[in-house]
């Protein structure tokens, strides 16, 4: 009887196991949805480089695959005057602008977007 039972138990952690790795081959095991389908990118409404004079190298935490960067991207591209191009390998936003832009204001639009803004610094053109 105590065998059957020791047989029971090994089965049923062989079959989550097995549930593990094929829901993970099919869906995939990253946090921010590596194998789903990209998220829909924004484009600015402008994009003539030489209608921004201000040019900002942004580090990024959190950005892991291209959907994030496309999150990322999406969150400066949907505002008014922004224009960013998101660098997963170096975790890097390189931020267009039409006028002036702080660092609260850039670390709130990367916090709404589930990222966190590790430092910020104006590139002279």
């Amino acid at each position: 009887m105590e065998t059957v039972i020791l047989y029971l138990i090994l089965i049923a952690v062989l079959a989550l196991a097995v549930y593990g790795t094929v829901k993970r081959i099919r869906h995939g095991s990253s946090c921010c949805g590596e194998h789903e389908p990209s998220p829909r990118k924004v484009r600015p409404k402008d994009r003539d480089p030489k209608h921004y004079p201000h040019l900002y190298d942004l580090k990024v935490d959190g950005m892991h695959c291209a959907n994030c960067a496309i999150r990322v991207e999406n969150a400066f591209n949907s505002k008014d005057g922004l224009w960013g191009k998101a660098d997963i390998g170096q975790k890097r936003v390189e931020l267009k602008s039409k006028y002036e832009i702080g660092e609260n204001d850039c670390s709130a639009i990367l916090s709404d977007a589930g990222y966190t803004l590790l430092s910020m610094k104006k590139i002279s053109i």
